[in-house]
């Protein structure tokens, strides 16, 4: 018995080959930018956690830009963007307001 995912076939075609080359290309891209777009959120919640509402609202700023650029390329959803943006703004708003 053979134990794992089967074994993938190469791509007889040259358009198939190319395409194959392009997608591991894009899959590296995008997985660069998800990331970068998890930790631009996590700064900013970890600043708003610490109390330390300067440094959550620079970091928000930026967080904002990596966000836009992250949904304009399709790696999220616009909704799912503006979603976190909200939920962060009302969180580093709530903190400027307690302190």
């Amino acid at each position: 018995m053979a134990s794992g995912k089967p074994k993938k076939k190469n791509p007889r075609l040259a358009s198939g080959r190319k395409r194959v080359r392009q997608d591991i290309k894009i899959n590296a891209a995008n997985t660069s930018l998800r990331s970068k777009y998890r930790t631009a959120v996590k700064n900013v919640e970890k600043a708003v956690v610490a109390g330390d509402k300067t440094k959550a609202a620079e970091l928000f700023a930026k967080m904002q830009a990596v966000v836009d650029t992250v949904a304009d390329k399709g790696i999220f959803h616009k909704n799912k963007a503006a979603r976190d943006k909200s939920r962060l703004a009302t969180k580093v708003k709530a903190l400027a307001l307690a302190a």
